[in-house]
């Protein structure tokens, strides 16, 4: 039994050894030339998801952030907005027009790319979300996007517009569908109808 209790000790010891020596390196990687790992820029890891000093509680911004995330994941989507899919095939029309629509009422502060660097968007807090990352992230669902670019964001305290009175469903569709293709640069032609 004392033998038992002796090679455990010999393993917790270890163990501690090697926590140590881990923690002493990621103080030393945190402290090279006064970066850390979350300070190196990243186009996924925009300004705004970088908190001074590291991982932490979240800023007063990255928690405004957040708020629509939190009610969509808690309560779902309005009821206007329940099972929405979209209209539209993403074929070569359809993202012409959506980069057109796009262009028009969204790149001002989402920047031409979706990268949230948009002009008119420099002076938002928070800043506009990075489209080209959202989109490709598991909460981008038909429904939840319908319901952010119709309602906006004054619900949740940002300066997103609400584009419901501007835009008809199948336009936000269509912005959606050229967003979902990756923002594509290539100057396609509109047919005329």
């Amino acid at each position: 039994m004392r033998q038992r209790r002796k090679g455990v000790g010999v393993i917790l010891a270890v163990l501690a050894g090697a926590a140590i020596v881990v923690a002493g390196a990621m103080s030393a990687v945190a402290t090279t030339e006064g970066e850390t790992p979350f300070a190196k820029r990243d186009p996924w890891m925009p300004e705004w998801m970088m908190e001074p000093g590291g991982p932490g509680p979240m800023s007063p911004t990255m928690m405004a952030r957040m708020l629509r995330h939190s009610e969509f994941l808690s309560f779902g989507v309005p009821d206007a907005y329940k099972g929405a899919k979209s209209t539209v095939e993403p074929d070569l029309d359809v993202l012409a027009e959506g980069r057109a629509l796009y262009h028009a009422n969204c790149a001002a502060c989402h920047g031409p790319d979706g990268m949230g660097d948009g002009d008119a968007g420099q002076a938002l807090s928070p800043s506009p979300a990075v489209l080209a990352f959202m989109i490709t992230r598991p909460i981008a669902v038909d429904p939840y996007l319908l319901w952010s670019i119709s309602d906006g964001g004054a619900q949740f305290e940002s300066n997103m517009p609400a584009f419901k009175d501007k835009l008809t469903r199948d336009e936000i569709w269509k912005i959606i569908a050229f967003m979902r293709s990756g923002f594509p640069a290539l100057d396609l032609e509109v047919p005329e109808k």
